[in-house]
């Protein structure tokens, strides 16, 4: 009886392991239910035709688990079949009318309790799962032991007493077998759904290690990763934009100092070095083919272990800001000049008309031998009064009156004393006008004395034997442009940096104040100039006017 009694314990949890083997992907769990369902009706069967009958005519066997197993998880169609398969098998068992009075009145109490049961155990917990069928396993024990009671009432009280312990340890074993089923269950659908959990953990991980990868290559920043030897291992595309025509591969593995060499920078003491060797933050403005960058470099922690694991090299390009930086010192110096002029030339003239008037009355009244003296003060005179007049125009907060004007005509205007200019040089003027042009707003003075400045300042860069000055108009869709292109001795770099500073000139007899005095005024007219030179191939002045309300011609 007691190898029936195992064999019978092995088949109820048949079912359960083999579906704790099948049931190892979430796409199977789609058909979790049905596999499960179609599992536990075999063991069912064959769990009847392996039951046990004792000496006293007690039936040991343990359909209930497979019917509870199926039935809790396969759901209301599962449990509908499996009890249709229970009643059938059980009734060929009966044989007294008894017998099919106690079974249906059983199954009319149990198998409604089961129904009304499997919403609330797919909505617990594990724990209330293994309650809720122990729960109805003592249901079914205490109706078949109520009912077998019935049957034998009219037995000795030592056989009642014998029956009563067989049936408790009956019923702790299907108690035991029923809980153990459920816990392996519950493994095989949690293990799946860990599975789950782990995929949609690691693709989310992949998905965001794909983002910061993206971000950390299109970022516009210098990023370099060492490891804990200070050898590369990872660059992105700025920095392999700067390495051109080096590619990523050609500087994995190598050292800092390699990469250094590529992007062509030039540092104090080597950053990854002082990193190595235990400072936690280093920075320096560093310049590279033109730019200026602030590089930052520090180690690389590991967050539970807090050691370095390899070292980060930063560099922000700072160059806007940088010209930013400049562009608002010399808005500031040309300001601090506006000012000084604006308090002081009045007090300056008025003594410079007293002493000019004097000079002439002496003048008038002096002998000819005097007079060119007379005439050498009054012109430098003249010279302090020009002076006078540059400061006062570089003043920022000007009211100055504009009206329509064409680029063309101011030009036609000044084109013979430009010519002027250039004959006394032995020079040659070059006018090259767009067809058509766009009128704007102008305040005409102004821009003549622009025009005139730049012109002026490109003979000027040219041999007095000779030389070309260009002067060209483009229209374009957003501005009107005006080019003075001379073909003299050029600028190097660190004069064009300077080149609109107040009082900055290469010139012996200049003041310095020409150059910036043509950028207050292109700023008063909402417009920019820029400037192209090469040592020993000229200068080219380019002014943009923008063209806010451009008025066709």
């Amino acid at each position: 009886m007691w190898k029936d009694t195992m064999l019978q314990i092995l088949i109820a949890l048949f079912p359960v392991f083999l579906f704790l083997v099948w049931h190892d992907r979430a796409e199977r769990t789609r058909y979790a239910n049905v596999f499960l369902a179609v599992l536990c009706a075999l063991s069912m069967v064959l769990t009847m035709h392996y039951s046990t009958v004792t000496e006293q005519g007690q039936h040991i066997d343990f359909r209930f688990v497979p019917l509870l197993i199926g039935s809790l998880y396969g759901g209301i169609p599962s449990a509908a079949a499996l009890s249709i398969v229970y009643v059938i098998l059980r009734t060929g068992e009966l044989s007294t009318e008894l017998d099919y009075i106690i079974f249906y009145i059983d199954t009319a109490i149990f198998l409604p309790v089961l129904f009304s049961r499997i919403a609330a155990f797919r909505r617990s917990s594990r724990s209330g799962r293994i309650k809720l069928t122990y729960t109805l396993c003592i249901m079914m024990l205490l109706l078949a032991f109520f009912s077998y009671l019935y049957s034998i009432a009219d037995s000795e009280f030592n056989t009642i007493l014998f029956h009563i312990f067989l049936t408790m340890v009956y019923g702790l074993a299907v108690l035991f077998v029923s809980g153990t089923a459920v816990h392996f269950t519950e493994m095989a659908f949690e293990r799946v759904q860990m599975q789950a959990e782990v995929r949609d953990v690691s693709l989310s991980y992949g998905n965001e290690v794909r983002r910061l990868q993206q971000f950390i290559d299109n970022t516009p920043l210098i990023v370099v990763f060492l490891n804990d030897k200070g050898l590369v291992t990872h660059v992105n595309d700025l920095t392999l934009k700067l390495m051109s025509p080096v590619n990523r591969i050609d500087v994995i593995n190598e050292s800092f100092g390699y990469l250094v060499e590529k992007i062509d920078m030039q540092f104090e003491s080597c950053p990854v070095g002082r990193v190595m060797q235990g400072e936690e933050r280093v920075t320096e403005m560093v310049t590279t083919r033109g730019r200026s960058f602030y590089t930052v470099c520090c180690p690389v922690k590991d967050a539970a272990a807090g050691s370095s694991e390899g070292i980060l090299f930063i560099g922000h390009d700072v160059t806007e800001l940088q010209l930013l930086k400049d562009e608002i010192g010399r808005m500031e110096r040309l300001s601090l000049v506006g000012q000084m002029a604006a308090s002081i030339t009045h007090e300056i003239r008025n003594p410079m008309a007293v002493i000019r008037g004097f000079v002439q009355l002496l003048n008038e009244r002096g002998s000819e031998d005097q007079q060119y003296y007379f005439r050498i003060v009054l012109e430098e005179l003249d010279r302090a009064n020009a002076i006078i007049n540059d400061f006062l125009s570089l003043a920022q907060n000007r009211i100055i009156e504009k009206e329509p004007a064409n680029l063309h005509n101011l030009l036609s205007e000044l084109l013979p004393l430009i010519w002027a200019d250039a004959n006394m040089r032995g020079q040659t003027i070059e006018l090259q006008m767009c067809q058509n042009i766009d009128w704007l707003d102008f305040n005409c003075k102004e821009i003549k004395q622009l025009i005139l400045n730049l012109a002026r300042n490109g003979m000027e860069a040219m041999n007095d034997k000779g030389g070309v000055l260009r002067i060209e108009t483009r229209n374009l869709a957003d501005s009107v442009e005006l080019r003075v292109i001379d073909n003299g001795v050029g600028m190097p770099a660190e004069t064009l940096e300077r080149l609109f500073e107040p009082f900055y000139t290469t010139k012996a007899s200049g003041t310095g104040l020409g150059l910036a005095l043509c950028l207050s005024i292109v700023e008063r007219h909402n417009g920019k100039i820029r400037v192209e030179s090469m040592v020993g191939k000229g200068t080219t002045f380019i002014v943009s006017f923008n063209k806010p309300e451009a008025i066709a011609v």
